[in-house]
C-alpha cells in the first residue's frame, strides 16, 4: 500500500471521527454535554494532542534525517564517480573500456531510480539488481600496470570503485527504513479520538464540517510526508538526481 492511499485512509478515518462526535452530540442526554463535561473532554483532548504532536514531530524529524542521509550518500557517490574517472584517465588509454563501463553504470543507475518512462518496477528493487559496479571492478582487475605510477593509480582507482560499491549498498539499506505499522495505527487512533472530541462540541453547520475536514487532511498530509521521506528512492518525494546528472557530464572528458 503506497503512501498516498495510506494518507487518504488516515484522512477519512480522522474525519469520520469528527462526524462520529457530531452524531454522538445529538444522541447524548443533556447532562453529558454540561460545562463540566466540556472541561473534562478538553483536558483529555489536550493530553492526547500533546502526545500526538510529540510523536508526529519525532517521526517527521527521523524521516527527514533518513532522507538527508540518502541524499548525502548520492552527493558523495557523484563526486567519487568523477574522481574515479579522472584517476583512470591518468592511468592511460588502457582504461578506455573501464571508463565507458563506468559511464554506462552511472547512466543505468539514473534511469533505474529516475526513469523517463514508468516500468512498474520499484526503483529500490531495480537498484538492488544492478551489477554495473561489479563489472567495473572486474575490468579494473584485468588491468596490468607497467610501472610504479600505474600501480599506484590502479590501487587508488580500486579504492574508489570499492567505496562506490559500498555506498550503493549503504543507500539500499538506508532506504529500507519503514514506519512500524503498530505505531501508525496508534497514531491514527489518537487522532480519531481527538477529532471525536472536536466534533462532540462543534456547532452543527457547514463551516464547522469544512474546518474539521481541512484539519483531518492537514494532519494526514503530515503522515503522508513521513511515509514519503522514509522512501527516498521511490514515491512522489525523491532525492534529487542533479548530482549524478552533473557527474555524467564530467565522465569521459
Amino acid at each position: 500500500m503506497n503512501s498516498f492511499i495510506i494518507g487518504l485512509i488516515s484522512a477519512a478515518s480522522i474525519f469520520a471521527g469528527a462526524l462520529l462526535g457530531m452524531g454522538l452530540a445529538r444522541r447524548l442526554p443533556g447532562h453529558h454535554l454540561s460545562k463540566e463535561m466540556q472541561d473534562l473532554v478538553k483536558l483529555s483532548a489536550g493530553t492526547i494532542a500533546t502526545l500526538t504532536a510529540l510523536v508526529l514531530g519525532l517521526l517527521v524529524s527521523s524521516a527527514k534525517s533518513s532522507f538527508d542521509a540518502v541524499n548525502t550518500g548520492i552527493v558523495q557517490g557523484s563526486a567519487k564517480f568523477i574522481l574515479l574517472d579522472r584517476t583512470l584517465a591518468h592511468y592511460g588509454p588502457e582504461t578506455k573500456a573501464v571508463r565507458e563501463q563506468l559511464k554506462r553504470t552511472l547512466a543505468a543507475g539514473i534511469e533505474m531510480v529516475w526513469p523517463t518512462e514508468q516500468t512498474g518496477i520499484p526503483a529500490l528493487t531495480a537498484f538492488e539488481r544492478a551489477n554495473g559496479m561489479e563489472l567495473v571492478q572486474n575490468k579494473l582487475r584485468e588491468l596490468t600496470p607497467q610501472n610504479d605510477g600505474q600501480r599506484q593509480i590502479l590501487a587508488q582507482a580500486q579504492q574508489f570503485a570499492g567505496d562506490l560499491s559500498q555506498t550503493r549498498w549503504l543507500l539500499i539499506e538506508q532506504a529500507q527504513n519503514q514506519l512500524p505499522l503498530p505505531l501508525l495505527l496508534i497514531l491514527v487512533f489518537w487522532l480519531v479520538l481527538l477529532f471525536v472530541s472536536f466534533g462532540l462540541f462543534a456547532p452543527r453547520n457547514a463551516m464547522a464540517v469544512t474546518v474539521l475536514l481541512v484539519g483531518a487532511c492537514s494532519i494526514s498530509a503530515a503522515i503522508f510526508l513521513v511515509l514519503e521521506l522514509n522512501q527516498p528512492l521511490d514515491g512522489l518525494i525523491k532525492v534529487s538526481s542533479a548530482p549524478l546528472r552533473n557527474a555524467m557530464q564530467h565522465l569521459g572528458q
